[in-house]
């Protein structure tokens, strides 16, 4: 039997202490997803519903099938800049007549709808996700193209936006765009672009300068719609493919185009059907402690997210402090790599890299759960070979070829982000719990390090240490790390895809594992020279 046993105790001080942490957290996260929900705000909203148009959210909740469900990606794009909590653009993962899509959709109540750097940041994650995962994207195009007063961050960069459609195009990945408004400068090639253009009558303007630059580049009067209105592109043009009648019947239109697309999953599928967790999601709330030096056992958390709480732990009697073992999460097979006891050593680095191996061999994706302070360090680990056993692991994580899921659920410092796989590792999934941190190490370390460096200068040039304004340093230097560690900060510089509930966690994986599926999973043997 390989179901996981739980010594889990809810009536523990530990366990309610950690709970109230995470809902104190949570708490927090939901004012600023609140922030991204309301758009433009109350005024802007209202104007738009006016005009007889809906949201950007509202046509997404049309465009998906009836209760299926909808992952928003980067919700926090922009959190801590000077632009909008969500970046103007709302993107995730939809399933549309039967098929999983990636939708990007543009939000005209902030400033437009317009792209600033986030924006693109944004937008090329969805496409660079669709492309991974051979998932159809489906733009809801309402924009005036770049945001100006940042053109200089957005111009030269934003060019990759035509390359990614055009490129999806040519995989063979079909590109849909309906138009619900102006579609403006660099907006305007989004529908151009595209496998599939819908417009909506007296609604969408296509054109690449409006009237006003017209006049002034040309001396010509024009107007909107013989410029480019949805009637000229579907009569004259021929940009449009399919002219509708409103929004209601773009959004039609939109889910007939994905239905006749004949689209097939590529993956191998499932294994099984699926088998709820023997014990409570809610429970996960309180297995992270506060203070991550606290450790806890990642296999609480494995065995309330697994099909079954089943769980077949490789090498478990060896590198103790990182958990591996093979398991399936909503059907799909998984080997699932867990930080323990937070530190990597020579041996768990090794039991990595084999494990890493033989996921590639049996073509399973893989599942990072981190809570790690990196590779340990000291004379002792340096002559026993850390550094060659820490790149074997990193070696692994590169080049191998079976999608790779990252959870940040605690900790995840220094090269060991890197060994349990990163964002710079390009898995096809990163999310965070609202209790990760991510940083090159602790702030207490950090800041204890530069003042140690500090001092050495100091007293190489024969001169005396203020032990106050040192105090005073390191405390402002642990502040300035704490607030750059923490999930809303990295989520709104798009370091993950999101910062997610864990009691969402099962159906979070499980809604990235089938979208993962929609392309070929095969691993491979082709490995770097590994260091022996």
């Amino acid at each position: 039997m390989t179901a996981l046993r739980s010594g889990l105790d809810p009536a523990d001080p530990g366990y309610i202490d950690a709970a109230a942490t995470m809902e104190s957290k949570l708490a927090e996260l939901e004012a600023e997803f609140a922030t991204a929900l309301e758009g433009g705000g109350t005024k802007k909203v209202a104007r738009h519903h006016e005009r007889g148009k809906m949201l950007a959210r509202e046509r997404i909740e049309m465009l998906i099938d009836p209760d299926s469900a909808f992952l928003e990606l980067c919700p926090l794009a922009a959190y801590g800049s000077d632009f909008q909590v969500g970046a103007s653009i709302i993107t995730g993962i939809g399933v549309v007549a039967g098929v999983e899509c990636m939708i990007v959709a543009n939000d005209p109540t902030v400033r437009g709808g317009t792209s600033n750097p986030w924006t693109l940041r944004k937008g090329f994650r969805a496409n660079e996700i669709a492309m991974e995962n051979r998932l159809p994207c489906i733009s809801l195009v309402e924009s005036g193209g770049a945001d100006l007063p940042t053109q200089k961050d957005v111009f030269i960069p934003g060019g990759r936006m035509f390359r990614d459609l055009t490129q999806l195009s040519a995989a063979g990945i079909p590109t849909i765009a309906l138009v619900f408004g102006n579609s403006t400068a660099g907006g305007a090639y989004v529908p151009g672009m595209s496998d599939h253009v819908v417009m909506i009558e007296n609604q969408s303007k296509v054109f690449l300068g409006g009237p006003p630059l017209v006049k002034m580049a040309t001396g010509e009067d024009s107007d909107d719609e013989s410029l480019g209105g949805a009637g000229m592109h579907a009569r004259q043009s021929g940009l449009a493919d399919y002219f509708a009648r409103d929004e209601q019947d773009a959004i039609r239109i939109g889910r007939r185009i994905v239905e006749r697309l004949n689209w097939r999953k590529a993956g191998p599928g499932p294994v099984a059907e699926p088998i709820e967790p023997r014990f409570d999601a809610e429970e996960l709330v309180g297995i992270v402690p506060g203070d991550l030096k606290i450790p806890f056992d990642p296999r609480e958390v494995i065995a309330r997210v697994v099909d079954d709480s089943d769980f077949d732990e490789f090498k478990a009697e060896y590198g103790s402090s990182l958990c591996t073992g093979w398991a399936r999460v909503h059907g799909y097979p998984v080997g699932i790599l867990a930080n323990a006891q937070g530190v990597l050593f020579s041996a768990e680095a090794q039991k990595a890299t084999q494990f890493i191996q033989l996921a590639n061999r049996s073509n399973t994706p893989l599942l990072f759960l981190h809570n790690t302070t990196g590779y340990m360090v000291g004379k002792e680990y340096e002559q026993g070979g850390i550094i060659k056993h820490g790149s074997m692991m990193i070696n692994a994580v590169s080049n191998s070829t079976v999608p790779h899921i990252s959870l940040l659920v605690g900790a995840s410092y220094g090269a060991g982000h890197y060994g349990m796989c990163g964002r710079a590792f390009n898995p096809r999934f990163l999310f965070a719990w609202p209790s990760a941190k991510s940083a090159v190490m602790g702030a207490a370390q950090l800041s204890g390090v530069i003042s140690m460096v500090s001092r050495a200068a100091t007293e190489a040039r024969g001169g005396v240490v203020d032990e106050e304004a040192d105090k005073g340093m390191r405390a402002m230097i642990e502040a300035q790390i704490e607030a750059q560690s923490v999930p809303a900060f990295l989520s709104g510089m798009l370091y993950d895809d999101g910062v997610i509930d864990p009691r969402d966690t099962r159906t979070i994986l499980g809604i990235a594992l089938s979208a993962i599926d929609s392309a070929p999973v095969e691993g491979t043997s082709n490995f770097g020279v590994f260091r022996m």
